[in-house]
């Protein structure tokens, strides 16, 4: 199964596809989760020490690689063989296999074009056995799709907050999945307060699935400021998590169940 998700900046896209990555973790399958966001946050939100996830090599670093594999020219080819870069590019926690695409560059400086195709590479590269996923944390906002960088996946999640902004932005990014043929898409809605704020988000996604409600919490709130999320925030978040991926099996007609 492969996820890549998406939204507008604030809405805790990072907290969710965490969140999935652990809870998928825990049945026993190898999960590749992928920082897509320049500005990296994933990793320490998954558990990685700050001083070792600052060590961890970057897509955005394997400029020589990306020459060779993909070639010098315009045109790259989109399907190099990335198996023995692996080990080199990831950090292994448990089962869970951790790759970052790198720093914000500098404005005015180049684009990410090659580090894109690569990346694009990267995961169409991970053919996956049944009890394998992948969960790509992207980019805020829509950019990423005009870069086409998450095609191949099984699913398009999109997490949105009760708020217009959300919905309308997560409106672009479900148009922008479906001209890529991403054939699924799926709404996770996140920071519920009231049963006022549930059917707005099912109100504005009439005619998509939504995927799983994810309530408010004060203690995740408060935690934000702290490096690491407590041991009771997280298990206030997981247990909804983990009506969200049996959602998402059911979606993807998934067996990565255990």
């Amino acid at each position: 199964m492969k996820l890549a998700i998406s939204g507008k900046g604030g809405v805790g896209k990072t907290t969710i596809a965490a969140a999935i990555t652990k809870y998928l973790s825990q049945t026993n399958a190898t999960v590749y989760a992928i920082d897509a966001d320049p500005d990296a946050c994933l990793a320490p939100a998954i558990g990685i020490p700050a001083e070792e996830a600052a060590n961890i090599k970057p897509v955005v670093e394997m400029r020589d690689v990306i020459r060779e594999k993909s070639g010098g020219g315009a045109f790259y080819t989109l399907n190099p063989e990335l198996d023995d870069f692996i080990d080199d590019y990831s950090y292994k926690l448990g089962n869970i296999r951790f790759f970052r695409m790198g720093d914000p560059k500098k404005g005015g400086s180049e684009c990410y074009c090659r580090e894109n195709t690569f990346l694009n590479a990267l995961v169409s590269s991970l053919l996956l056995d049944k009890n394998e996923s992948v969960i790509m944390d992207m980019g805020a906002g829509i950019e990423h799709l005009s870069r086409g960088t998450v095609r191949g996946v099984d699913m398009m999640l999109v997490v949105v907050e009760p708020s217009r902004n959300s919905v309308n932005t997560a409106g672009h990014v479900i148009r922008m999945a479906g001209e890529l043929g991403i054939e699924r898409t799926g709404i996770v809605a996140n920071k519920i307060r009231s049963d006022k704020e549930k059917q707005f988000i099912i109100d504005s996604f009439s005619q998509h699935p939504v995927i799983g409600f994810i309530s408010f919490s004060e203690s995740l709130w408060a935690n934000a400021m702290e490096p690491s999320v407590t041991p009771e925030a997280e298990k206030e978040l997981m247990s909804e998590v983990q009506n969200v991926c049996l959602n998402i099996w059911g979606e993807v007609g998934g067996n990565n169940q255990n």
